[in-house]
């Protein structure tokens, strides 16, 4: 299912604002400030999580989503899904699947490996993923996700999650029964995105269904879904009195998104990043892919650099050539090239 990266909406700057908490409480584990980076496939690797961690501003980590039967069946996908390293803490762990005692024994193995805590991904839209009845596709099972809510629980003694959607459509909406039945099986959070199943990542998200959730519990709510600047962030926590805000697509393109929140939480204003600013982000952050030696990287330098130049003048060049490198190193001196002579021609119109 393709997500809209740019999926641009107006901030309405008269919305009401309230900050975003300083922190929040999960269990016994405290994180600060209350932001989490929400999980995506393809993207919230090992190393995209601790650049984020770097840059500041984030409470919460969380990996890409990770198939249970698969950390159980092939100790290659536990190295590639659930390594991570001790500057990541606090992170917690996504895990996606329809079998209870599958599920449990992954969430062991999640606690095993040092994780905080462990998550449930009820969101998923992706056919292959529905199929299977996995992510949202459980949505439509409740006395399902009971079992596998009270089996992990059981399980770990890490703290327990989930991150769900409002429901298969717009008429099948289960957030505020799915919330309630999470609290009664002793999970410690809830996050909803919301949207439907049935939307996918397009339309506008409905945070009248947060307000419910958080009207029908008393554990932490986070909110997801359409949170594109610090306003964003502050509107939300305004409109449904979530207890932190989970931000996805727009860290992808907007990687500072956390530090503005906090800025924005403290001073009411908050930094936009410059050219050279821009420069270094996307040299570190592909240095770092180099380093890592996360297999396939020349494809993810390529991928992230339709997201990273976003706001880049003349963007589309160095995309370009990007696009064309054949190399990982070649992509890196590109990317030198182009901002060297950016930052030249600046210097000199001063």
């Amino acid at each position: 299912m393709h997500k809209r990266w740019e999926n641009p909406v107006s901030t309405d700057a008269t919305r009401p604002q309230a900050p975003v908490p300083a922190a929040f409480q999960v269990g016994a584990v405290a994180l600060s400030p209350a932001t989490v980076l929400a999980p995506m496939a393809g993207v919230t690797d090992t190393v995209f999580r601790r650049f984020i961690r770097n840059l500041g501003g984030c409470g919460l980590i969380m990996t890409e989503f990770t198939s249970a039967d698969g950390v159980l069946r092939d100790k290659r996908m536990r190295g590639r899904y659930l390594h991570f390293y001790d500057d990541e803490h606090p992170i917690s762990a996504q895990l996606f699947g329809s079998d209870p005692v599958v599920l449990s024994d992954a969430a062991r193995i999640v606690e095993d490996l040092g994780f905080d805590l462990v998550d449930l991904n009820l969101g998923c839209p992706a056919r292959r993923v529905v199929k299977c009845n996995g992510g949202s596709g459980l949505l439509r099972d409740l006395p399902r996700i009971g079992e596998i809510f009270r089996a992990v629980r059981a399980a770990v003694k890490i703290p327990f999650t989930v991150k769900f959607r409002a429901g298969w459509n717009d008429n099948e909406i289960v957030c505020a029964d799915l919330a309630r039945l999470a609290e009664d099986c002793g999970l410690q959070a809830v996050a909803l995105h919301a949207r439907t199943r049935e939307q996918g990542y397009g339309g506008t998200a409905q945070w009248g269904w947060i307000q419910a959730v958080k009207q029908a519990v008393h554990i932490p709510v986070i909110g997801n879904g359409d949170i594109r600047t610090p306003q964003d962030a502050c509107a939300m926590i305004a409109q449904t009195g979530c207890d932190a805000v989970m931000v996805g697509r727009a860290a992808a393109s907007n990687p500072w998104i956390f530090r503005q929140i906090a800025q924005h939480a403290a001073t009411g204003a908050y930094d936009e990043p410059d050219e050279r600013d821009r420069y270094d982000m996307i040299r570190t952050y592909f240095q770092m892919l180099i380093e890592e030696g996360i297999p396939g990287a020349t494809g993810k330098m390529k991928q992230f650099a339709s997201w990273f130049t976003h706001g880049v003048r003349n963007g589309g060049a160095l995309r370009k050539a990007v696009y064309e490198a054949r190399e990982e190193h070649e992509i890196l001196n590109r990317v030198n090239e182009f901002f060297e002579s950016i930052l030249r021609e600046t210097a000199a119109a001063l």
